[in-house]
Order: structure tokens, then C-alpha cells, then sequence
């Protein structure tokens, strides 16, 4: 059976412009956008988040875009638990209050967060039959590059009022800070200036052997290395900014001037 020429022509014409329509719909579609704060939200920061709670309105507003920013990036899945607002919120919170005064940052080394209903071993398991269910989050290595694993539990506990500077997902975030410039060896270079690291690394060892002869106010966990050190050290700033600043002025000093901190 034969074609007619106009037909053929016809046919043609409408492949060619559905072939421009779809190469222009994958080329050129705009992405996805970010969907508006839920006002809902807003009421639960206020009352779990000590440092969104402190902001005016104008800074709640950029926490809010960055939190956004970083749930739409980010991946939140839980295991064996479910992923509820709250679990949401903190997370996000626990990402955005280190890199806060910074106007563009992203975790570009995170593309998943793992929520575990509690704590866990270094084998990822947390059922009742595991021993050394000790730990509350990591930084993934290996199979579990660029996630990190959270345990719930922990998670909620460090945004408690009566937490006493310590807070699992703030100590997660600071330590992939620390990773992006290839080490995790408390000195966070992506954020310091070159001049700060000496005086820092300093003030590190100092305050470890500190720690060490039970002279200071951070836990001993902080004497582990220089990285754990960082990342008590960033819990205790950033959750008892006041208390942190009369026992440590120069620790205080040297955190305000990485983190970018501003003078209210």
C-alpha cells in the first residue's frame, strides 16, 4: 500500500514539533519548587529550638528557607520507625544552626539521613538482642557513604530544655562540615580562614589536655581526637552559647569567628 505525498507530509510535521515540544519539556523545564513553610511548623520550632526561638522575624524567615533548602536536597528515611514532622524539623534545624550565617552552604557530601528508633551498635543494629547499643549518630563511611545515621531518641533528646549542651544532630552536622574538605580532623577549613587554623589547633590541644586532667566544662568524650573535639566543642556553643562564653572565652572567641557568627 502506498502513501500519499501529503500524508506523509502531514505525519512529518507533527513528529518534527512533538519532537521540539518534548526536547524543550526535558531541556528547559524549570525544577521543582520549594513549597511554602508550614505554618505549623513554625509552632513547633518555637517551642523545641532554643535558636530559632532567639531569631527576629527577618532571621526566622532565612532559618526557614534553609531548612526548606536542605529537606528538599535531602533524603529522611526511617528504619523501622516512622518519619514524622517533629523527626523532620530537628533534623533540618540540626543541619542549618552550624552553617546558619553563611549565606550559601550545602551539604554536598549528605544525601540521605537514616532515622533509627534508638541507639545502635557499630554493626547498624538496635534491637534488644544487640550489645554496645551505645551509639546515637555517625557520619557514614563505606556502604553508608554520604549518610549519616541518627538515632530518634537521641536526636529529640539534644533539643530538650534540660539537655546540658550536648546535641546528637548538631555534633552529626558539624562532623560532615569538617569532612568536606577531605579530613575529618577538627579544623573545618571550608569555613575557616587560613590564618585562624593555628591559633586553633592551639586552643584545641590545649583544652583536650584540659578535658583530659578533668580541668573543663566539655565532656570527656571530646578528648577522644581532635574531630571529636570540634564537634563538643560546636554542641556546647551552640546550645549554652552563654554558659559556653563564661568558661571558655577564647574556645568561645575562636567558635564565634569559624561559625560567622554575629554580634546581637
Amino acid at each position: 500500500m502506498q502513501i500519499s505525498f501529503n500524508k506523509m507530509y502531514y505525519a512529518l510535521i507533527i513528529a518534527f514539533i512533538l519532537l521540539a515540544f518534548a526536547v524543550y519539556w526535558i531541556g528547559f523545564k524549570k525544577p521543582n519548587k520549594i513549597k511554602p513553610f508550614p505554618e505549623k511548623w513554625r509552632n513547633m520550632l518555637e517551642e523545641n529550638v532554643a535558636f530559632y526561638a532567639e531569631l527576629n522575624s527577618t532571621e526566622k524567615q532565612n532559618f526557614e528557607e534553609k531548612m526548606l533548602t536542605f529537606l528538599n536536597e535531602t533524603y529522611i528515611q526511617g528504619v523501622k520507625t516512622n518519619v514524622t514532622d517533629l523527626d523532620k524539623i530537628l533534623v533540618a534545624a540540626s543541619a542549618v544552626i552550624p552553617i546558619y550565617n553563611f549565606q550559601e552552604f550545602h551539604y554536598t557530601n549528605l544525601k540521605s539521613v537514616l532515622l533509627y528508633p534508638a541507639s545502635f551498635n557499630h554493626d547498624m543494629k538496635f534491637d534488644d538482642q544487640s550489645k554496645d547499643k551505645n551509639i546515637g549518630g555517625l557520619v557514614g563511611t563505606g556502604r553508608f557513604e554520604n549518610q549519616m545515621i541518627l538515632s530518634k531518641k537521641s536526636l529529640h533528646a539534644g533539643f530538650a530544655p534540660t539537655t546540658l549542651g550536648t546535641n546528637t544532630g548538631i555534633h552529626e552536622f558539624v562532623h560532615l562540615i569538617d569532612k568536606m574538605d577531605g579530613e575529618t580532623d577538627g579544623v573545618p577549613e571550608i569555613l575557616m580562614k587560613h590564618a585562624y587554623t593555628i591559633p586553633w589547633l592551639k586552643l584545641m590541644h590545649k583544652e583536650i589536655k584540659n578535658i583530659i586532667k578533668n580541668k573543663s566544662e566539655l565532656r570527656t568524650y571530646g578528648a577522644t581526637n581532635e574531630a571529636e573535639f570540634f564537634a563538643v566543642a560546636a554542641e556546647y556553643f551552640f546550645e549554652k552559647p552563654a554558659k559556653f562564653q563564661k568558661e571558655h572565652q577564647d574556645l568561645y572567641e575562636s567558635m564565634f569567628q569559624i561559625f560567622n557568627m554575629k554580634e546581637v
